[in-house]
């Protein structure tokens, strides 16, 4: 089959994963559908806009380890949407600041970290507040089902992008190997709790006053980031972004989100000097990621099924379950198994696009 004939794939997810898989089959020449539950792309790297401030709710960075996933970011930075940040990363144990000097390049999305999956999106066909709940098969081919009773199709692929135990749904009535791998991979949690103040954080003796991001060694949080020193986000005033350790996360997973935010809060003030107090805060609340990052330990990864699964049928799976937890993971897998559905078909369109495996 030639890449103009009828082969039609439709990726289910449109964070970095099912992104880079449909845009690597779009390069490649095949017609991709792109169905998204959420209102717009984004995933883990999904960002919230308030009149006066922007922070990201998932993802605060990425860093860059892999060429292939190199040569991508160089070209969201010709873009305008990625930018490097942060530079000025501090780790913190107990009240004891660190600077942390590891060399490694980090880049965030810019203006805000969905700028980048909202570049991916760009001339793909894809549908918003579309949650696909269940796959059919009939005469070789897959038909997708929204809760609404519609039914999209015919595809001759599904490239599956949600996390585990949502794809899980999606594909046990089909294939049984699909279905072991997917529960077989543990998805941690993660509170992602938000803090708009009226006024900056008062100073550390000993660190910047512009500090861009802390990671932290103990309790309940374990990253906080200020959106102001992101780049594109001046001249917004302070605001944090607060991640919780997946364990906390999980031993709260059911809590108030104004409760999360407020322990979040409370964390990140007892690593100030004593005494010191937090200005007054205007916007407080949390975002609960049911199923936020992979489990190291379960990731059965690479070898032999490589970063990605896929069946005869055309059924597939890929997302940073199958790879690793970060967004370089996360993009690798999803454009690995575009390369890998578009090998018999592809005439590519975009040079060096489809042959960086």
């Amino acid at each position: 089959m030639s890449a103009s004939s009828t082969l039609s794939i439709a990726v289910i997810g449109a964070g970095i994963a099912g992104l880079a898989c449909a845009r690597t089959l779009q390069n490649a020449g095949l017609a991709v559908t792109v169905f998204e539950k959420s209102r717009g792309p984004g995933g883990r790297m999904t960002s919230r806009r308030f009149d006066e401030a922007t922070l990201d709710l998932g993802a605060q960075f990425f860093s860059v380890r892999h060429e292939s996933f190199r040569r991508e970011v160089t070209r969201w930075l010709a873009a305008g949407v990625a930018a490097p940040w942060p530079w000025k990363l501090w780790h913190i144990d107990g009240k004891t600041w660190h600077y942390q000097h590891d060399g490694r390049e980090r880049y965030c999305g810019q203006p805000r970290m969905s700028a980048i999956t909202r570049h991916l999106a760009e001339g793909v066909a894809l549908h918003t507040e579309c949650r696909i709940d269940g796959l059919s098969r009939r005469d070789h081919a897959w038909w997708l089902h929204d809760p609404h009773g519609a039914c999209h199709g015919p595809f001759d692929c599904v490239a599956i992008s949600a996390p585990s135990p949502q794809a899980l749904a999606l594909v046990e009535d089909h294939d049984e190997t699909l279905a072991a791998a997917c529960r077989s991979v543990v998805q941690r949690s993660c509170w992602a709790g938000w803090a708009c103040l009226e006024t900056p954080l008062p100073a550390v003796p000993g660190v910047e006053h512009d500090w861009q991001a802390a990671q932290l060694a103990q309790g309940p949080l374990r990253f906080v980031a200020r959106n102001q020193y992101k780049p594109g986000r001046a001249p917004q005033g302070e605001t944090l972004t607060l991640l919780a350790h997946p364990d906390w996360s999980d031993q709260h997973l059911e809590d108030e989100p104004q409760i999360v935010a407020c322990r979040l809060l409370e964390a990140l003030a007892q690593t100030l000097p004593p005494g010191t107090a937090l200005p007054r805060v205007g916007r407080l609340g949390a975002h609960r990621w049911r199923f936020a990052h992979p489990e190291h330990s379960t990731i059965n990864a690479p070898a032999p099924d490589g970063d990605y699964r896929v069946t005869a049928a055309g059924l597939a799976l890929c997302g940073d379950a199958w790879r690793g937890p970060r967004i370089e993971d996360a993009w690798l897998s999803g454009h690995h198994l575009g390369l890998a559905l578009a090998a018999p078909h592809a005439q590519p369109t975009a040079p060096g696009d489809s042959h960086d495996l």
